[in-house]
C-alpha cells in the first residue's frame, strides 16, 4: 500500500512539473523549467525589458513628471477573495480601486495583489536596490481602465501598472497583516480559495502623497513575461515582524505539495533601460580639496544650492 502511495505521489509530481515553469526553490524533475530556462518555453521571458531589476541609485534620473499618485478606493471597505494558484496566492481587488497621476498616461483599475518571499527569513523580494534584497515584496497589479481583463492589457506596451512595496523586518508586529496571513492559511493547497471580509487596502498601503518611488518599463515577473508593465517601486518600506514573516513561509504549498518558499525571479539585465525617480537628485560632489569639502558639507546640511 505504501509503495502504491509513493508511486502515486511521484506520478503527481511528474504531472505537475513536466513542461511547466517553476522557481529555483522548487524540487521538480528535469523537465520543470526554472527561471533561467523560462525563455525556452515562453519566448518573451528572453526579451530585452524584463523584470525584476536591480535599481542602482547613483544611476537613476529625476523625472519632474513623476508627481504624487492618487489612490482611489484605498479607503473603501470591501470583501476580497484569495486563491492559491500553485505558484503564489492572488488577492482579487475590486475595480473601484484605481490609480491615477504619478506620471501615468491615464487611469488604471486594480486587478489583484500578491506577495513574493524567500525562505527562513532570508532574501525574498524580486527587485533589489544597490544589490540589497528585502525579505518580501508586495505587488499590486492594475490595468488601463479601457481593458476588461489582464489579457487585453498585455497587448499594450503600457497596459499594466504594477506597484512594488518592499517589506522590512521590524521589532514590532504589523497587526494589519494578520488578516492576510490568516487568509493564506485557509488556501494552503492549489485551487483553495477563501474570502477576507471588510478589508481596506489603506490598512496595508501608506497614503499616496507620502511616497517617493522609482519608475521603469518592464515585464511580468512570471511567464509569459509580457513586456507591458509600467513599474513603480516605492522607496519607503512596509513593516513586518520576524514572527509574521516566518508564518508567511509556513502557510502555502506549491502544486507539488512542497512548501511554497523562494517564490521570486532573479533580477534581469537592464539592457540600456533608464530608471527614473520622483525625488530630486541629491547633491553629488567631487572632493578634490578642503574648499570643495566645506561647500559639500553645506549642501548636505540643508543649503538651498550646491556649489561645485
Amino acid at each position: 500500500m505504501t509503495s502504491i502511495l509513493s508511486l502515486s505521489s511521484v506520478l503527481l509530481a511528474l504531472k505537475l512539473c513536466s513542461g511547466e515553469w517553476c522557481y529555483e526553490s522548487q524540487s521538480c524533475d528535469s523537465e520543470c523549467r526554472g527561471p533561467s530556462e523560462w525563455k525556452k518555453t515562453y519566448l518573451k521571458c528572453g526579451g530585452p525589458n524584463q523584470s525584476p531589476i536591480n535599481i542602482i541609485t547613483r544611476k537613476v534620473k529625476h523625472d519632474p513628471k513623476l508627481t504624487s499618485f492618487i489612490f482611489d478606493g484605498h479607503e473603501d471597505i470591501f470583501n476580497m477573495s484569495v486563491e492559491n494558484h500553485g505558484q503564489s496566492a492572488h488577492f482579487t481587488l475590486p475595480q473601484s480601486v484605481r490609480l491615477r497621476d504619478g506620471g501615468l498616461s491615464g487611469t488604471y483599475k486594480a486587478v489583484q495583489f500578491h506577495l513574493h518571499w524567500g525562505e527562513d527569513g532570508g532574501q525574498g523580494s524580486e527587485h533589489s536596490v544597490d544589490g540589497e534584497r528585502y525579505p518580501m515584496e508586495l505587488h499590486i497589479v492594475h490595468i488601463k481602465e479601457k481593458y476588461n481583463n489582464l489579457s487585453g492589457a498585455l497587448n499594450d506596451s503600457t497596459g499594466v501598472a504594477a506597484l512594488g512595496f518592499f517589506f522590512e523586518v521590524s521589532s514590532e508586529k504589523n497587526k494589519k497583516l494578520d488578516r492576510i496571513i490568516e487568509a493564506l492559511g485557509k488556501v494552503r493547497h492549489e485551487g483553495n480559495s477563501s474570502e477576507i471580509e471588510d478589508f481596506r487596502l489603506a490598512d496595508i498601503v501608506p497614503q499616496a502623497n507620502t511616497l517617493s518611488y522609482y519608475r521603469y518599463s518592464g515585464s511580468l515577473t512570471t511567464p509569459g513575461c509580457d513586456q507591458s508593465v509600467v513599474w513603480t517601486v516605492f522607496q519607503q518600506t512596509l513593516p513586518i515582524s520576524k514572527n509574521q514573516l516566518m508564518s508567511m513561509y509556513k502557510q502555502l504549498l506549491f502544486a507539488t505539495e512542497k512548501p511554497m518558499t523562494g517564490i521570486f525571479r532573479p533580477v534581469q539585465n537592464l539592457n540600456g533601460r533608464v530608471v527614473y525617480t520622483s525625488v530630486k537628485s541629491h547633491c553629488l560632489c567631487v572632493l578634490p580639496n578642503l574648499i570643495t569639502l566645506f561647500l559639500c558639507l553645506f549642501c548636505v546640511f540643508g543649503q538651498q544650492r550646491c556649489f561645485h
